[in-house]
């Protein structure tokens, strides 16, 4: 998290013996299926219910239950998490259950929408300043009252999107997806020139990067950080590459954004000096 992350967050966790509101919601649904995480569990009132009544289910929460899971998930249940974070931590809870879901799996984020106004409050409990603000996602919603709004999320790959064939707004199911936020993800280079390579791409359709939002290339250098430490851990690469290729003539041949990361090892090449100046190799020294 950066230096404004926000230190109040875990205090709006509360004190239950009951089924959180949205649980009932998505258990009644029957959504619950397989082995199951709830992300960001507050004091894991959840999980406990719903293990006596026989779902696979385990917790995680960043305060309570800080061991991050080391598997992925058929199910993931999100609630009240993203209300109480500032814009970076949502895109990096959005982040870490992208890459926690399995590749046909779906999550589940309930949202308040009974807050007047955003900002910190004095915690009628702790007495302490909590940060709280209204979200909204691009995923499916499927309920909503005056408190509180449920959206399903699953991979952005396995959404078919019948009227486009460009391949990275229509990227194929059996791809893997490294990380997604709400303006972006990442997959593995298809034709890779090292181990690891791998692309950062805007969900809106453009073809020059500088045509981008500041918000959406905000998203790709946010996710390319991310993907970075990603790598590192799957690899452990020496070195990386970044580069986009904005035109014909710059090389690109798909006409949508996107940042390649290429992971660099020692001997990959004979002499790697230079770097990304090899576009023009006769120009690549100086």
């Amino acid at each position: 998290m950066s230096q404004n992350a926000n230190q109040y967050s875990h205090l709006t966790a509360k004190e239950r013996d009951s089924l959180s509101f949205p649980a009932r919601i998505i258990k009644e649904r029957n959504l619950l299926k397989g082995e199951i995480l709830d992300f960001g569990c507050g004091f894991g009132k959840d999980v406990e219910i719903l293990k006596t009544k026989g779902f696979q289910i385990s917790g995680y929460d960043k305060h309570y239950f800080p061991a991050f899971p080391d598997q992925r998930f058929d199910t993931i249940i999100c609630f009240y998490v993203l209300n109480v974070l500032l814009p970076e931590e949502q895109s990096k809870v959005l982040m870490e259950v992208s890459s926690l879901l399995k590749p046909t799996g779906k999550a589940y984020f309930a949202v308040r929408r009974d807050l007047i106004y955003e900002g910190f409050r004095i915690h009628k409990i702790h007495q302490k300043p909590t940060f709280q603000t209204n979200v909204v996602l691009h995923f499916r919603s499927f309920f909503k009252n005056d408190n509180c709004e449920i959206y399903e999320y699953q991979h952005y790959n396995q959404i078919q999107k019948a009227d486009s064939t460009c391949p990275f707004c229509n990227p194929g199911s059996e791809v893997d997806l490294i990380l997604e936020s709400a303006q972006a993800y990442s997959i593995l280079d298809k034709f890779p020139v090292n181990p690891g390579h791998s692309l950062i791409i805007p969900k809106r359709h453009v073809s020059d990067y500088f045509e981008l939002s500041f918000k959406e290339q905000s998203s790709c250098i946010f996710m390319l950080n991310e993907v970075k430490k990603e790598i590192q851990k799957r690899s452990n690469p020496e070195g990386f590459n970044v580069g986009i290729n904005t035109g014909e003539v710059a090389g690109q041949t798909v006409p949508h954004v996107h940042i390649h990361l290429i992971p660099r090892y020692s001997g990959d090449v004979e002499d790697p000096r230079g770097g990304v100046r090899g576009v023009l190799p006769e120009r690549r020294l100086y």
